[in-house]
């Protein structure tokens, strides 16, 4: 067996080996003892460390964000008592909530909770602009009260908060000034589809200890009417403020520069811009109301924006210490159908005359140019036919007027003997003449008569057409808008009454209406003028022109209406006397009645005693002298 022997080259390896072990211990071991304090170090930049050390630092911010709205809500509450707390809400800013059905889109501002813009989808302005009845603070709405800690505060400058919902199609906005989270002043806009009129209604909730029920709650509101149409001075002469006050009476304000007005029992303010109008109605009545209109047009080549400012002021009252008040706004066309479907006396905000006149309008007119605008293919044809058909109606009137001017003309030879026979003794004149009129059957009244009853008529139809709100922005032959002024020139000067434009259907009806007076007043003409009596020559030209100048700024469909009727009118009249009337035939018939015995009447025959009476009276005076 072989003997192991000590390797001396091993031990010194194994040593060599056991001393880098050590060593390598050694130094991992003070590797260890030199990281551990810059782990600590870093584990205190960790996340988790940093929310843990950041926890009081939020608390804070939070306590010094809860002190900052205290400090604020408290400077509110000394400015608005109660109402302060309006004023620390996040609504508490310049925002509005917008709503819209088809017809109408509204804008209603947080600060004031009122609508700050009303603009009609479907019109546009003379110049192609929307139509806007409200914007850039062109109205106002405003609450103003007192509160019971002496506070006068008005709505218009607190904020509401606002909220959107709806029901069925039916668009809901709630805009709530509060004075806690369940007691508030409440304005609910309620717009449905289709509709010009949307519900309105102003209560309130635990406010009893709030308002004082001692001083007055006025509700004012006012508006600047914006400028719609091509000629402002036409447009404002239809723009006016109509109210309705004690179960269904209407007054109107706005015809003169500045005009004031006070009523009571109200039931709607309306502020008319001619073919667009702002309404406000309520169910329950105020007890007064106080109205103001300004004109704000004193140079239409100036003052071109808007057309009359103005102001309503209403009385709140409350009860049990609350509001409760349901009303409606309307912001639509002056249209008379849509006003009159509504069925609250609204068709009185479109002008369309009182009395007999009004009626022929509603029951006639009005009917009569809605089927013919739906049947045929223009507003200006529709004018027309319509034109033909009234004057068809009143031609046995033209006749009637006509007849007498002939049997006029067959005894105006004698008439003018009496007159130079007894042109010194006017009373014996006067009482041969009436002689000679009643022998003949004739008299100068027959011939007014007819001519009074077609005013009726022809004043019915002037307050039709501009208040026709179908003719807006509808054109025919060179008129582009038959509710506007024609114009064929343009003027580089303005002539006053007259305009900076040349209108040709005002023309085309003055010299319609030249030739009518020609025709029926020529012949009277060539009489000798009696004393007193008006100078016809003079009316002869004053009335074309009169025309000419009035109507340059009117409607070119009342001026084609007047055109149309007049040379429809020359016409008639033509026919009569060269086809139907015989002035040979009338002399003949009169020569034959003054040989009849004339049964005079009871007025007739008085007048004639009178006259008879007065004559031997001066003759006796004469005598006396």
């Amino acid at each position: 067996m072989e003997e192991k022997k000590f390797d001396v080259q091993s031990l010194i390896g194994f040593i060599l080996i056991g001393g880098i072990l050590i060593w390598m211990l050694y130094t991992n071991s003070a590797s260890e003892e030199v990281i551990d304090p810059q782990q600590e170090t870093e584990q205190v930049e960790t996340p988790e460390t940093k929310n843990s050390n950041q926890v009081p630092e939020q608390q804070q911010q939070e306590l010094q964000s809860s002190n900052t709205d205290s400090t604020a809500l408290a400077q509110a509450r000394e400015r608005l008592g109660a109402f302060g707390y309006s004023a620390s809400l996040p609504s508490a800013t310049e925002n509005t909530t917008t709503v819209s059905n088809d017809v109408l889109e509204l804008k209603i501002d947080n600060k004031g909770g009122y609508i700050s813009e009303a603009r009609l989808t479907n019109y546009k302005t003379f110049d192609s602009i929307p139509v806007y009845l409200i914007k850039d603070g062109n109205a106002s709405f405003n609450i103003n009260f007192t509160t019971t800690d002496g506070r006068t505060l008005d709505t218009e400058n607190l904020y509401f908060e606002p909220e959107v919902t709806e029901s069925g199609d039916n668009k809901i906005i709630s805009m709530k000034l509060k004075v806690s989270e369940n007691e508030f002043l409440e304005y609910r806009y309620v717009l449905k589809p289709g509709e010009y009129m949307l519900d309105f209604s102003i209560r309130s909730q635990g406010l009893n200890g709030v308002l004082n029920s001692s001083r007055d709650i006025n509700m004012n509101w006012q508006l600047k009417g914006y400028r719609h149409a091509k000629s402002i001075s036409y447009e404002n002469r239809y723009t006016d403020l109509i109210y309705e006050y004690d179960d269904g009476n209407d007054d109107y304000l706005g015809s003169g520069k500045f005009e004031e007005q006070e009523d009571e029992n109200i039931t709607y303010v309306a502020f008319k811009q001619h073919f667009f109008s702002s309404i406000l109605l309520t169910d329950t009545p105020f007890s007064r109301g106080k109205f103001v209109s300004k004109n704000l047009v004193e140079d239409e080549e100036i003052d071109t924006v808007y057309t009359k400012d103005f102001a309503a002021q209403l009385p709140l009252e409350l009860k049990g210490g609350e509001l409760n008040y349901n009303m409606n706004w309307y912001y639509g066309p002056t249209d008379y159908k849509i006003l009159n479907d509504y069925d609250r006396n609204l068709d009185e905000v479109v002008p369309l005359g009182w009395g007999i006149f009004g009626w022929i309008n509603k029951y006639v007119f009005i009917p009569f140019f809605a089927f013919l605008s739906g049947v045929l293919p223009s507003y200006g044809i529709a004018i027309i036919v319509m034109t033909i058909v009234v004057r068809i109606v009143l031609s046995p009137v033209t006749y009637k007027s006509y007849l007498s001017q002939a049997k006029m003309k067959v005894l105006r030879p004698e008439i003018n003997e009496i007159n130079e026979k007894y042109k010194d003794n006017a009373m014996k004149k006067q009482q041969e003449t009436m002689k000679l009129y009643s022998k003949a059957g004739a008299s100068p009244m027959s011939g007014c008569l007819p001519a009074l009853m077609q005013i009726p008529v022809f004043y019915a139809l002037f307050q039709f057409f501009p208040s026709a709100f179908q003719l807006r922005q509808k054109g025919f032959l060179w008129a582009d808008d038959l509710s506007s002024y024609d114009t064929i020139a343009e003027l580089p000067f303005n002539i006053p009454f007259y305009g900076d434009h040349v209108s040709l259907f005002p023309i085309l009806a003055s010299i319609a209406i030249f030739i009518y007076m020609m025709m029926t007043t020529g012949q009277s003409m060539q009489q000798a003028q009696q004393p007193g009596m008006p100078n016809m020559k003079f009316i002869m030209y004053l009335s074309p022109l009169m025309m000419l100048f009035f109507f340059n700024n009117y409607a070119s469909g009342l001026s084609l209406y007047y055109f149309t009727s007049n040379l429809i009118t020359i016409g008639i009249m033509l026919v009569i006397k060269y086809v139907i009337i015989d002035e040979d035939k009338i002399h003949a018939k009169i020569q034959e009645n003054k040989k009849k015995p004339k049964k005079q009447g009871k007025f007739a025959r008085k007048m004639q005693e009178m006259m008879e009476q007065a004559e031997q009276q001066k003759k006796q005076q004469q005598k006396k002298k």
